[in-house]
């Protein structure tokens, strides 16, 4: 079953959230309706990011490169060539 990796950019702060969901439009929206703990203080978010996987497994693999060093250098970098978007 096909799953997604989304970036979320919090337009309040300096904040990426990385995250994966077989139905990244639920779960963007429950971030954005605070109903996540953890990214409930930096809301309200925009996708900057959304990536197909085959599945689960692929998406996981998918989400760790873009939680780490190189991944959210590479984020950045596209924030910052795309005026903030």
């Amino acid at each position: 079953m096909e799953c997604y990796v989304y970036v979320l950019k919090s337009e309040k702060r300096n904040y990426l959230y990385v995250g994966l969901s077989y139905d990244p439009s639920k779960r963007i929206a429950q971030h954005n309706e605070g109903k996540e703990k953890t990214t409930r203080p930096y809301r309200p978010f925009t996708l900057i990011h959304l990536e197909k996987c085959m599945d689960r497994p692929n998406a996981r693999i998918r989400e760790k490169f873009w939680k780490s060093g190189t991944g959210k250098a590479i984020l950045k970098d596209k924030l910052q060539n795309n005026g903030g978007q």
